[in-house]
């Protein structure tokens, strides 16, 4: 409950936060850049990653006291249950659409009766020593509820949306929304631009704070930051392993190349 109360006071704050998305299975990687980001985004939707991996990862995260954000597959209770027994700081929700889909999800992450959540929480209870009522109120109170504005739907709906009782954030996912409006893969469309900026500014005017998942360029967190978003997830490591053996390989070699010709 404390790293999210962290990332909590963070955004409350006014400090921007920026996150890494996790998709290796090793939890040193977690480890290792927890050090520099505010929270450590943990994907189980675009990777084969298992529960007892995510685990790990939660496990670094309490070492650095970074904020553990896992992104479940879907937008199905019994995917998400597991994931906070196991101490997760709070999920993110892909392709959700509707406010009824935002509602079933903030459900999901509370027990009754704010929700629907089974109690057996492991970690996040200290191993059932601080279980009971009062765990189970500052749970509700504490887990962070993230859904992915990524559906033309879910921007038809989006004025609903953030007004669903529980919901910490929304986060825009720029390829899939690119995708939901004819432009797949180009989240740099104008089109795409436009409405990821109404998004942005429609959240803002609420108490629920709005993210964006990019890439590593700094000049993009950088243009997306001063258009108002609160926090960017901010590179994948697979990206920024291979975005800096990239640059050095072609330094050297490229360095190499230009003496051989002298």
């Amino acid at each position: 409950m404390h790293n999210a109360n962290q990332l909590k006071d963070k955004l409350r704050q006014g400090q921007f936060c920026l996150g890494v998305g996790i998709s290796f299975n090793d939890s040193a990687v977690t480890e290792a850049l927890g050090k520099v980001y505010d929270f450590a985004w943990i994907d189980m939707e675009h990777n084969g990653m298992t529960l007892e991996r995510v685990e790990g990862h939660i496990i670094a995260t309490r070492a650095t006291g970074s904020t553990a954000l896992v992104r479940v597959p879907w937008n199905d209770p019994v995917l998400i249950k597991p994931v906070l027994d196991i101490g997760a700081d709070g999920v993110i929700i892909p392709m959700v659409r509707t406010p009824e889909d935002v509602h079933n999800a903030v459900a999901a992450c509370r027990y009754p009766p704010q929700g629907i959540r089974g109690y057996g929480p492991r970690r996040p209870s200290n191993f059932a020593r601080d279980g009971g009522p009062d765990y189970c109120r500052k749970a509700n109170q504490t887990v962070l509820t993230v859904v992915q504005i990524e559906t033309a739907e879910a921007v038809e709906n989006l004025d609903a949306i953030l007004e669903v009782p529980g919901l910490t954030s929304v986060v825009i996912g720029p390829n899939d929304l690119s995708g939901a409006l004819g432009h797949m893969a180009n989240p740099g469309h104008p089109e795409v631009a436009s409405v990821i900026e109404s998004v942005i500014s429609k959240a803002c005017r609420t108490s629920v704070f709005v993210g964006i998942a990019v890439g590593s360029d700094p000049r993009q967190g950088i243009h997306w930051m001063e258009k108002g978003v609160h926090w960017l997830q901010f590179g994948v490591d697979f990206g920024l392993m291979v975005e800096r053996a990239d640059e050095v390989c072609r330094k050297v070699r490229g360095h190499f190349n230009s003496s051989k010709k002298q």
